[in-house]
């Protein structure tokens, strides 16, 4: 647990261009007039990718064709303060093609630089994470301590670990332990300090266990057609991985404690998206793990170093009608402002995201359809987060969409490859409104989406998303309509636990309102989101306390 007496906060407030130490300033932000509609728009997200300098083309497989899995999950992005100058930057991971390049022509994953004006420098060779080949997830801890955030990004082979060096990575995966075997398809990851020593630890989720000389050809099995048409194989019919736990010994070593753990007691699952929390408000991270085809996973942290998967009667590994889904990305926030983290999973197309009411006794019911999420049967979600894009103080849902079968175009089977997001308000009464269609091009625009992450970009309460698109650019959508209302956030920095405050949870209590999330690495689907704690506060001008 970290408590308020091991923690140093910082208060970060729209001042200029800083973010400043121990100020509770909350100030509102001058919102541009939103045009004439009838009723006003919420939001206005452009996407300005291209503009700020984003401009990596992301490579994952065939254009026209996928013939095998390994084409089709796409990548992740981090948003993190990698050369510590208080400012947000971007990493975004890329993939390969089954053909490969020649020597030295391979893409690679990209750094860039915020430049605090709006803009991006691309930094990746001069930061030393230039690396290539099936990456797939991100996620960023101070795993060391020594106030540096360091990454880590998965593969589908050795995962890769940088240790940040001031600014400079140094790639330390296989002195530190934590490369894996080499076979694995590592999917999500989070740092968690799952033990409480004050080290951060290390969860990873894998995948499939694929082997392209076994994999067998679209439509050659039952698992290989989808709507009639022969598809890529898999997930089902392939065999599961397991999930690995690596415990940080605090020397700059990882212990794979995954059996020590029972982690691998939960078995034969396709896992993928990866959160933490602690859901039942014992002082202990939890870890809640997507998983597609098969049942989510829910780890209950048993204090004593062990977990115990209980998904199944919590109530958060099917839908209310039990059934397992394909999950992809996951997030966590308090959507109806009881004070308990909820989860929200996207899933496969011809199905629905599914919403899980926190109960406050150690389940989750599926709140989707009273709260107003069970629309868009026919997209395929993927990134997915909570963020209050109009600081009215209660979290809003973003969702990236898209295809894994390019098929469904040229047969018309009922979804698009590429797809809309999608924007749902919080209407602060247990409900969520369908914006997408009067919240700008950022969000109507078509993509085949994958990894998502929010992130005050620009140190002054406004919102925005980093979104990486399949064999495109980024996207980078800012919404701009401003943020009309007042905000606080809040930097954590552990003195006696991990130097991050990874697992904090963070009360603040405004009149009638408590609002709460915790301070985590990893979430939405393979992406690690900024890790500071936005709330925002609508007409507020003050909180009463915080905790």
């Amino acid at each position: 647990m970290v408590s308020s007496r091991c923690l140093r906060t910082q208060f970060a407030g729209a001042v200029g261009s800083a973010v400043v130490l121990m100020s509770v300033l909350t100030t509102a932000q001058a919102a541009k007039p939103a045009p004439a509609k009838d009723p006003p728009s919420l939001a206005h997200f452009t996407d300005i990718a291209e503009k700020a300098g984003l401009t990596m083309t992301n490579v994952f497989g065939g254009l026209d064709t996928k013939k095998y899995i390994i084409e089709t999950t796409g990548t992740g992005v981090a948003i993190f303060d990698y050369d510590n100058d208080g400012w947000p930057d971007i990493f975004m991971v890329n993939g390969t093609t089954l053909e490969g390049f020649p020597a030295g022509k391979s893409p690679t994953n990209h750094l860039y630089r915020n430049n605090h004006d709006g803009t991006f420098s691309d930094v990746t060779m001069k930061a030393g994470v230039a690396a290539s080949g099936w990456g797939q997830g991100v996620c960023a801890g101070d795993y060391d301590n020594d106030g540096w955030e360091d990454l880590y990004v998965t593969y589908y082979g050795k995962n890769r670990l940088y240790h940040n060096e001031k600014g400079v990575f140094t790639e330390v995966s296989e002195p530190a332990g934590a490369a894996g075997s080499g076979k694995a398809w590592g999917s999500g990851c989070a740092f968690v300090d799952y033990d409480r020593d004050g080290f951060l630890d290390l969860f990873v989720a894998n995948y499939v266990d694929f082997d392209v000389s076994t994999t067998p050809a679209p439509g050659e099995r039952a698992a290989c057609v989808w709507k009639g048409t022969p598809v890529m194989c898999g997930p089902r019919g392939l065999p599961g991985a397991k999930n690995i736990l690596y415990h940080n010994r605090g020397d700059g070593k990882f212990e794979d404690v995954t059996a020590k753990a029972h982690i691998d007691q939960t078995d034969g699952h396709y896992s993928l998206g990866v959160v933490t929390l602690d859901f039942d408000d014992d002082g202990w991270p939890d870890i809640y793990v997507a998983c597609d085809s098969t049942p989510s996973i829910l780890y209950r942290n048993n204090h004593d170093g062990t977990f115990t998967d209980v998904a199944v009667t919590g109530g958060a590994a099917f839908n209310e009608d039990g059934r397992e889904q394909a999950g992809m990305g996951i997030t966590v926030g308090d959507f109806d402002g009881d004070g308990r983290l909820d989860l929200f999973k996207t899933n496969f197309s011809d199905d629905t995201s599914t919403l899980y009411r926190n109960n406050g006794d150690g389940t989750f019911t599926d709140a989707t359809f009273a709260a107003g999420l069970g629309l868009h049967t026919q997209y395929l979600g993927w990134g997915t987060m909570f963020f209050d894009f109009d600081n009215d103080g209660w979290p809003d849902l973003i969702l990236a969409n898209g295809h894994v079968y390019p098929e469904v175009d040229k047969y018309h089977l009922g979804s698009s490859f590429q797809e809309p997001r999608i924007l749902y308000h919080n209407n602060g009464n247990g409900t969520f409104t369908d914006i997408s269609m009067t919240s700008g091009p950022g969000i109507s625009t078509a993509a085949s989406s994958r990894g998502l992450a929010v992130g005050d970009l620009w140190n002054d309460g406004r919102l925005s998303v980093v979104i990486s698109n399949m064999s495109a650019r980024p996207s980078l959508l800012v919404n701009d309509l401003g943020s009309p209302s007042h905000w606080i956030a809040f930097k954590t920095l552990g003195t006696r636990s991990n130097r991050d405050g990874i697992g904090a949870r963070i009360t603040v209590k405004v009149g009638k309102r408590i609002m709460v999330d915790e301070v985590r690495s990893g979430g939405s689907y393979i992406s690690q989101s900024d890790m500071r704690a936005h709330f925002g506060l609508g007409s507020a001008g003050k909180v009463d306390s915080v905790q």
